[in-house]
């Protein structure tokens, strides 16, 4: 098993934390949170932002006639604003024990980007849940809001360990469902290596309710294995289900292995589009601060 803790004194320094103040998480669909913080809703509130009129009716507050309308129109309207509400920010994590794999690995890269994922979340007072998963959900930190929190945030994600099992997405993305009620953004970071049906998992992260994202992490060895000295005669074993395979790699075969894992690679992001999600993949070789600071922004995520 790799070492996946983080070191927050690394992970978060000055300068990368000065570049994270300045975004914020982002909702493409205008989602409502519940208390007053930094997200601007459809729902009309009485917060200090101007946003409409609308024609005064008895029992309105009379606070809010705008009474120089009525001194040219004579007529009575009432003043509207934008009410700002927190936002829900659910961060999931796969745990299963494919992600304990590659040079740089790929469950503490995942760490990393949900680390400074939640700290943007939790710097502009959204909530912010975490979760993290193997058959099933197997942890969860919820309820988090404001920078108080932020050592909570990474003692919870040094806990997440790799767990054996061999994945059951729908199941966990029924429960993470179940779970959340409440209309949010929903970050799920895996490998994605399922070997269920894809649809019919994501489908509960589907429709108005949430705004998904799928990020697909993967090894640069598991995208060229030679890298990862996967040549010759071999008895390769399954890390989630344990399933042994003698092959003698050759260099056909790892053309067709890499013709395999993007024809994979493309199934997810076509799944992830039908069912509304938005979806990347990074290799944990990139910079986290890059994938985070550029990719994250690029596809509305941040902002």
């Amino acid at each position: 098993m790799a070492d996946t803790a983080l070191n927050p004194d690394t992970l978060l320094t000055p300068e990368f934390m000065r570049q994270l103040d300045r975004l914020d998480v982002r909702s493409r669909k205008m989602l409502r949170g519940t208390v007053q913080g930094e997200r601007r809703s459809k729902k009309r509130g009485a917060s200090v932002e101007f946003a409409d009129y609308r024609n005064y009716v008895v029992g309105d507050d009379l606070r809010r006639i705008d009474w120089n309308l009525y001194a040219r129109l004579d007529k009575l309207f009432l003043r509207l604003f934008m009410e700002e509400e927190d936002l829900s920010v659910s961060l999931v994590i796969d745990t299963t024990v494919s992600m304990d794999y590659g040079e740089p690995n790929k469950l503490l890269y995942a760490k990393q980007m949900v680390a400074a994922l939640g700290y943007i979340a939790l710097t502009h007072y959204n909530r912010l849940n975490l979760y993290s998963f193997t058959d099933t959900v197997a942890g969860t930190a919820e309820g988090m809001r404001g920078r108080r929190p932020i050592p909570r945030m990474v003692d919870w994600l040094n806990q997440q360990q790799p767990t054996p099992g061999e994945g059951n997405l729908a199941a966990v993305c029924k429960k993470l469902a179940m779970l959340n009620q409440r209309p949010g953004v929903v970050v799920l970071v895996s490998d994605f290596f399922d070997k269920g049906d894809l649809s019919a998992a994501l489908r509960y992260l589907a429709g108005d309710r949430y705004d998904a994202y799928a990020i697909q992490l993967l090894s640069p060895q598991e995208v060229d294995p030679a890298k990862g000295g996967v040549v010759g005669d071999l008895k390769l074993t399954d890390m989630e289900d344990g399933d042994l395979a003698e092959v003698s790699v050759s260099k056909a075969l790892l053309e067709k292995y890499q013709a395999n894992l993007q024809a994979y690679c493309q199934h997810v992001r076509d799944t992830c589009t039908k069912r509304g999600m938005s979806y990347m993949t990074a290799t944990t070789d990139l910079a986290v601060e890059l994938v985070v600071l550029k990719y994250l922004r690029e596809r509305g995520l941040l902002g």
